[in-house]
């Protein structure tokens, strides 16, 4: 039960990406595409996320031979996180196959103040942005929790900046941008939204605000029916 405009996500179960590394899964890819038919046309994209183990050495053949069994009516991105992959031929590869080549940011934190400013494809019709930050900031050396996710803890200005430049740059040839925030980015990732929403010249409401303008609109129209 969501709005007309809402668009859902997903995201390939690890047993595909990382227990079978793409390899000999034809049953369990076609168990999750039914799994989530039900979306139907409120479905956007489906994420593959490579494990960082996953290298061209050993998994060149196996993606090729995977993406070539993914069906064409869904559309897919891929974000490797081995820096192997960054070669022509595999751009090329995606170019083929329509699959979106994912942009991730995922600087240390004592970087944060530095714009990545590494070379990424365009490989389809929309970009697909996930601002991740610095995992390791997660969990103290006992595995409790370092930070409480409630306000912005450390903002990245630069990357921000280079984001939104970069996204900007294609917003003429693409039809979508799907960008995703973590907490660890910036400390509270609802407001880091909207931050890299105002940088395109969108409006992007957080929560209790959204709660707001609602509750604003329905006494708006109270006082209409009154």
């Amino acid at each position: 039960m969501t709005p007309s405009d809402f668009r859902f996500t997903c995201k390939l179960p690890r047993q595909i990406t990382h227990t079978s590394r793409l390899r000999n899964c034809a049953a369990e890819l076609s168990s999750f595409l039914r799994a989530i038919e039900p979306l139907g046309t409120k479905l956007g994209v489906i994420l593959i996320q490579l494990p960082p183990s996953f290298a061209p050495k050993d998994g060149k053949l196996a993606l090729r031979n995977f993406i070539g069994q993914l069906p064409r009516d869904f559309r897919f991105a891929i974000e490797f996180r081995h820096a192997g992959w960054h070669r022509p031929q595999f751009i090329r590869l995606l170019e083929k196959h329509r699959i979106c080549w994912v942009w991730a940011d995922t600087t240390p934190l004592n970087e944060r103040n530095l714009a990545p400013f590494e070379f990424l494809p365009r490989t389809s019709d929309f970009l697909y942005l996930r601002l991740l930050g610095d995992y390791t900031t997660k969990y103290d050396v006992d595995g409790g929790h370092v930070h409480r996710y409630k306000k912005l803890l450390w903002k990245r200005e630069a990357a921000l900046e280079s984001w939104s430049l970069k996204a900007e740059r294609h917003l003429s040839e693409v039809r979508n941008v799907w960008a995703f925030v973590s907490n660890h980015f910036e400390g509270f990732a609802p407001e880091t939204c909207q931050r890299l929403a105002q940088r395109l010249g969108l409006k992007a409401l957080l929560p209790s605000e959204t709660e707001q303008a609602i509750s604003a609109q329905k006494r708006s129209q109270l006082d209409l029916q009154l």
